[in-house]
């Protein structure tokens, strides 16, 4: 029996359902691609629970978890102003199955880590800016000091006596206490802390006359009447602080901020980049979470990672020359 001579056109297309079926049998790569995410995500987060942080990344975690149907595990890994977090972030996968939630000092660590282990821009991803709350600048309830206009003269009238607690040298309170020494033109101390919640302990326990710390850190101790708001660190008065005037009010050009912001490895795939993004904005744009970080001070912002990125270099470029100017760095 005569053997059939199959044609180049006929041997291309034997070879390629050849191929196809053995990409089938074996699981390959044509077939195996499962929609992401197929396994649980974990984020990392750089402080220790019960933060601002913590919180944030917990309540997404459980509204993006729903969406997915699949587990999101936030772990802590604290230490060094989010310098241990982040460069377990950068060393890992990029699948999209390790993220983080850094703050607004990440963009600033670069000019207090003489050794940074990692690049600011060109280790990571980013994904979204998740929200942001101001500082508010706190006292004690039974201070002496009542307004702003109270304090900065006390200020000016004992240089260098006065002290403001913050969460750490280069964080986004310690860079609020900075700006009103300068702007104001005063001489206070710069006590740091390994977070805010010590600030505020000591604070309430009379070791330091005043102390700068987020939203939802401040929102239980205000509540509760142990602690008084002088003022806000941004430019305009806080939806959920609506009596509380903002320091612009005494001192013209004050304003600043702490954001919170999602980031991926580098080289993460696009369509991951793309849906992270999607789903995160989508989580924050729930009634629950909205309630949620509203109660905390906190507002919920989401937006595109080009939007991100482009906030990670301004705050670069903004406070890199303060920083350096009032020689902090990392102890």
């Amino acid at each position: 029996m005569a053997l059939r001579r199959w044609s180049w056109g006929e041997r291309v297309r034997r070879a390629a359902i050849l191929a196809a079926s053995a990409a089938a049998i074996a699981g390959g790569p044509a077939f195996a691609q499962s929609p992401f995410p197929s396994r649980p995500v974990h984020i990392f987060v750089p402080y220790a629970a019960g933060g601002a942080v913590d919180i944030l990344a917990r309540t997404l975690g459980d509204a993006v978890s729903r969406q997915w149907g699949q587990g999101v595990v936030v772990e802590n890994r604290p230490g060094a102003g989010g310098v241990i977090a982040s460069q377990a972030l950068a060393t890992s996968a990029p699948d999209g199955y390790t993220l983080i939630v850094v703050a607004s000092g990440h963009p600033t660590n670069s000019f207090l880590y003489a050794n940074l282990p990692y690049d600011t821009f060109k280790d990571f991803t980013p994904i979204s800016l998740l929200a942001s709350s101001p500082n508010i600048l706190l006292v004690r309830a039974d201070s002496p000091f009542k307004t702003m206009a109270d304090l900065i003269a006390a200020a000016r009238a004992k240089p260098g006596t006065l002290t403001f607690g913050n969460a750490g040298p280069g964080t986004s309170t310690h860079l609020a206490g900075e700006l009103l020494k300068n702007l104001a033109r005063i001489d206070i101390s710069a006590i740091s802390y390994k977070g805010g919640a010590p600030a505020i302990n000591d604070l309430l326990g009379g070791q330091i006359t005043m102390s700068f710390n987020n939203g939802p850190e401040s929102v239980g101790q205000l509540s509760a009447g142990t602690v008084r708001a002088l003022g806000v660190t941004t430019a305009k008065r806080a939806s959920f602080l609506p009596d509380v005037p903002s320091i612009s009010e005494t001192v013209p050009g004050y304003d600043t901020e702490v954001w919170w912001g999602l980031l991926g490895p580098a080289n993460m795939p696009p369509d991951v980049v793309a849906k992270l993004s999607h789903d995160f904005v989508a989580a924050l744009n729930t009634d629950s979470v909205k309630e949620r970080l509203n109660k905390l001070g906190a507002l919920p912002i989401g937006s595109t990672r080009e939007v991100f990125d482009a906030k990670i270099h301004a705050d670069y470029d903004k406070w890199g020359p303060i920083i350096r100017a009032a020689g902090i760095k990392a102890e």
